[in-house]
This record gives C-alpha cells, structure tokens and sequence, in this order.
C-alpha cells in the first residue's frame, strides 16, 4: 500500500516536471521569436527613417508642387515611424519581457521540483531499507520500529512537500494561463493600434500625392527649359523646314500682297498728278483773266 502510494507520488511529480519542461522549452522559443520580430520593426523603423531623408532630399530638387508634395508624403510617412516607435517599445514591454519572466519563475519551480524529489527520494529509500530490515531481521522489533519511525518521518516530509508542489505548480499553471492570454491580447491591441494609425497616415500621405498639379509643375518646367525668345526661333525653325511646295506657295502669297499696294500707289500718284494738272490749268485761266 505504501509503495503503492509512493509511486504514484512519483507519477504525479513526473507530470508537474513535464508541465514545466514544457512551459520553459515554448515560452523560451516563443521569447526569441517575439524578441526577433520586435528587432525587425527597429530596423524596419530605421529604414524608414533613411527614406524619409531621401524623399526630402530629392523634393528639395523638383518644381513647386511636386516638391510640396513630396514634402508632406515624407512628414506623413515620418509621423508612421513615430507610431512605430511606439509599436517597439509597447512590444518590449508588454510582450518580450513578460516571456522572459518566466525564465525566473521556471527557475523557481524547478526548485521546488527539486526539494519534493530530494523529500520522495528519502522516502523511497527509508521504504527500502524497512524492507530489507524485515526481511533480515524479521524478529528484531527495535530494529524494525526505527526503521518504520524513520520511513514515517520520510513520508511526512515527502507528503508536505508533494502538497506544496501541487499547489504551487496549480497557480504556476493559472498564472501560465493568465498571462498567455494577456500577452497575445496586448500583441493584437499594439499591432490593432498601429495599424490603425498606419491607415490614416498613409492615407493623407495618398492624398497629398493626389493633390499634385501635373500640368502646373509641367508649364514650370517647360518655362525653365526654353528661353523668352524660344516662340521666335521657333517659328524660324518651322519654316525652314517647310517643303518646296510649302515655300513656293508662301512666296506667292507674299509676292501678290506686295503687289497690291504697289498698284494703289502708282494709282494713287496718277490721280495726284492729274490733279496738279487741273490746279494748274485753274491757275492758266485766272492769269488769262486778269
């Protein structure tokens, strides 16, 4: 009945063993795992941070609107890495160093594993020297009286220290479950507030893209790329490089509009003179009068 009862002591502690061989192996993986996707928003964050001072460097090269635009984009997209920011230390604290907690508090139960294995080990052993100490000296009663005193005393201890443990590791594993749900619920609120952030900042950075007047930053361009006189040259260009045909018909049309006032004026000095033919015979005939 007693060894009965020892070994499913046993059976007992080698479960909370496994409980919290479990909880040490996952909780550190998962310690390393999370560590390592906080590190990766740090350096995401600083990658960031380098193109934002590359899109203000740029902008300060372009014309007006694009340059305004690419301003805001880059005050947007550095106000994200603010909330970023935010994300990685919310992370650290909520997430990264509760699971590192339990590098401590494993450490701990292991302890008590310890001193309930110790307190088990003695008991087994007082068992085994009753037993041997019966089947020698099956009549020597004072011999066998210690023997059981000593067992008793084992078991006792053994007992106390088994029932500790089971409490202990019963609010290790409410406590486990507590804090399982606690930390994955702060991981889903952190990344829920970034995320949401995220969307209106990329949101009015979208926008203030929009906004750009194309046109208005191309007729800059275009007024910075030709000189005043561009029109003028322009047009000299234009008719050298009409055809034959072309030139010999805006010659024509040049010719018969010269030559169009060119026939008023001769007109024109023929009617002059044969006025000042008539001014003169007037002139005749009062002289002839008189």
């Amino acid at each position: 009945m007693l060894r009965r009862s020892v070994d499913s002591r046993d059976a007992q502690t080698r479960q909370m063993q496994d409980a919290v061989s479990n909880v040490e192996k996952h909780f550190g993986e998962l310690c390393q795992v999370f560590a390592g996707y906080v590190r990766k928003k740090a350096r995401l964050r600083d990658k960031a941070d380098l193109l934002v001072n590359e899109i203000n460097a740029y902008a300060s090269t372009e014309t007006p609107n694009l340059k305004h635009g690419l301003k805001n984009f880059a005050e947007e997209f550095a106000k994200l890495q603010d909330y970023r920011q935010a994300e990685v230390e919310r992370l650290e604290a909520k997430v990264v160093e509760p699971l590192k907690t339990y590098g401590t508090i494993v450490k701990m139960k292991r302890e008590d594993l310890k001193a309930t294995l110790t307190a088990k080990n003695r008991e087994a052993k007082q068992l085994t020297q009753l037993e041997r100490t019966r089947q020698r000296n099956p009549s020597d009663r004072h011999i066998i009286s210690q023997a059981e005193t000593e067992l008793q005393r084992a078991t006792m201890d053994a007992t106390r220290t088994s029932r500790h443990l089971e409490e202990t590791i019963d609010n290790f594993e409410k406590q486990k479950i507590k804090d399982i749900k606690n930390i994955f619920s702060e991981f889903i609120t952190i990344e829920m507030l970034f995320h949401g952030k995220a969307l209106e900042v990329y949101t009015a950075a979208y926008q203030n893209m929009q906004k750009i007047d194309e046109e208005e930053d191309l007729e800059i361009f275009r007024s910075s790329l030709y000189p005043p006189d561009y029109s003028t040259r322009l047009d000299i260009v234009r008719a050298n490089s009409k055809s034959p045909l072309q030139r010999s018909l805006s010659a024509k049309c040049i010719s018969g509009t010269a030559q169009i006032p060119t026939s008023r004026i001769r007109k024109d000095q023929q009617d002059d003179d044969e006025e000042d033919d008539d001014e003169l015979e007037v002139t005749e005939e009062e002289n002839y009068f008189i």
